[in-house]
C-alpha cells in the first residue's frame, strides 16, 4: 500500500485515503445495527478482535476497501490523523483479509496523480461482489438513521445546545417523555446542515409511540443482552459515557449524565428528545454496564 503522497508508478499500489475500525466496540453504523450485522454486510465472519477497513484508490483511480486483521495498526493511524499528525498506513500484505470493490462511506478526497474515483470494472467472468457504495442521503431508512445517530454522538455538544430544557420538557429537569427536537433538513450524513425548524408540538401524551417502543426495546436488552455492538459506550467529558444503542427501526444516542436522542425509521430526519425524568438515568446506567467499550 502507499500513502497519498506517493506516485502512481506501482500498478498494484493502493493509495490510502482514510481508514475506519470494524470491531464490536466501534464500527460504521451505516453497515448494521450491531457488529455481527456490520460484518455480514461486507461478507466477513464476526471475528472477535475485529478488522480495519482501509479505503483508497488503485493506480487507475478505482475505489477499493481493503480489509486487514491488524486492528492496532489501523487504530494508531486513525488516532494520529485525528490529532493532525501524518501517519503512513501500510499494513503488511499478510494482514490483508480481502479487497472489496467500492467504498461503504462517502469520501470527499481523492488520491493525487490518478484518475477520478470510480468503481472497478468487473472481472473477465463478470463475477464477484457488487461494489460497495455509501447510502443515498436523499432517502431515509435504517442506514441513514444509524448514520444520523453516529453524527449526533460525534457532535453531541452542538446538538445538545439546540435543546432548551424548559421549552422541550415543560419544566426544569423535564419529564420522562419524548418530544420532537429541532431537526435540520435531511439528517443522514449531514448532521448540522440545513435550516433549523421549530420544535413540533407534543404528540398525544407527550411521548411518540415509536419512542415508547424504542425505550421498551432498550429496557429488554437489560434482561436479554443483544448481539455484540448493539450497545456501545465511549468516553465523554466529566466522567460520563456516550452511549449508542440500536434496534430494528430505532437508534438511541445518550450521555449517561444527560438526556437521550432517539431516531426512528418511521420519522424521516426527525430527532426525538427524552428527558432525564425518574427512569432514564437507571436505564442508561444499565445499558452502559452491558455496552461494549473500546479496549
Amino acid at each position: 500500500m502507499a500513502g497519498t503522497d506517493d506516485t502512481a508508478a506501482d500498478e498494484d499500489a493502493l493509495f490510502v485515503l482514510t481508514a475506519v475500525l470494524l470491531t464490536p466496540a466501534r464500527f460504521p453504523g451505516v453497515l448494521g445495527d450491531d457488529y455481527v450485522a456490520a460484518c455480514a454486510a461486507l461478507g466477513l465472519a464476526p471475528y472477535a478482535e475485529g478488522y480495519g477497513l482501509v479505503l483508497g484508490q488503485d493506480s487507475g483511480g478505482a475505489r477499493w476497501t481493503v480489509v486487514v486483521e491488524d486492528v492496532s495498526l489501523v487504530a494508531v493511524a486513525i488516532a494520529s490523523w485525528d490529532c493532525g499528525m501524518e501517519y503512513d498506513l501500510s499494513p503488511d500484505d499478510r494482514a490483508v483479509v480481502c479487497a472489496l470493490p467500492g467504498w461503504p462511506l462517502a469520501l470527499a478526497v481523492a488520491a493525487p496523480g490518478v484518475p477520478e474515483p470510480h468503481d472497478p470494472l468487473p472481472g473477465p467472468d463478470g463475477e464477484g461482489p457488487a461494489p460497495l457504495s455509501p447510502p443515498d442521503t436523499e432517502a431515509w431508512g435504517p442506514p441513514q438513521r444509524r448514520l444520523g445517530a453516529d453524527e449526533i454522538a460525534l457532535q453531541w455538544a452542538e446538538w445538545r445546545e439546540q435543546i432548551d430544557d424548559r421549552t422541550a420538557f415543560g419544566r426544569p429537569g423535564g419529564p420522562s417523555s419524548a418530544e420532537r427536537a429541532p431537526t435540520t433538513g435531511a439528517l443522514a450524513g449531514e448532521a448540522g446542515a440545513g435550516e433549523q425548524e421549530s420544535p413540533a408540538a407534543p404528540t398525544g401524551s407527550g411521548q411518540h409511540p415509536g419512542v415508547r417502543k424504542a425505550l421498551e426495546a432498550a429496557r429488554a436488552y437489560v434482561s436479554s443482552p443483544p448481539p455484540p455492538g448493539r450497545i456501545r459506550s465511549s468516553f465523554a467529558p466529566g466522567g460520563a459515557r456516550m452511549l449508542r444503542a440500536d434496534g430494528p427501526g430505532w437508534s438511541l444516542v445518550a450521555r449517561t449524565d444527560d438526556i437521550a436522542f432517539i431516531l426512528l425509521d418511521e420519522e424521516p430526519g426527525e430527532i426525538m428528545t427524552v428527558g432525564r425524568g425518574p427512569e432514564l438515568p437507571g436505564l442508561l446506567k444499565s445499558l452502559d454496564e452491558l455496552a461494549v467499550r473500546p479496549s
